[in-house]
C-alpha cells in the first residue's frame, strides 16, 4: 500500500527507523565488536541505529 504524496517529504519517504532488522543487528553489533561467529542470533542485545 502506498502513501498519499501529501504525507511524504519533499524527497519522498526519508524516515528514520528505530526498529532494525535482525540481519542489519547482528551487522551493527560485528562493527562494534559484539558479536563472534556462532553466537546465537535469537535473543540479541538491544541496539540503537547509527546516526
Amino acid at each position: 500500500m502506498s502513501q498519499h504524496k501529501s504525507l511524504q517529504g519533499p524527497r519522498g519517504l526519508v524516515v528514520k527507523r528505530n526498529v532494525l532488522k535482525r540481519f542489519e543487528r547482528v551487522e551493527l553489533l560485528r562493527k562494534r565488536g559484539q558479536w563472534k561467529d556462532g553466537d546465537r542470533v535469537v535473543g540479541l542485545k538491544k541496539t540503537e541505529p547509527e546516526v
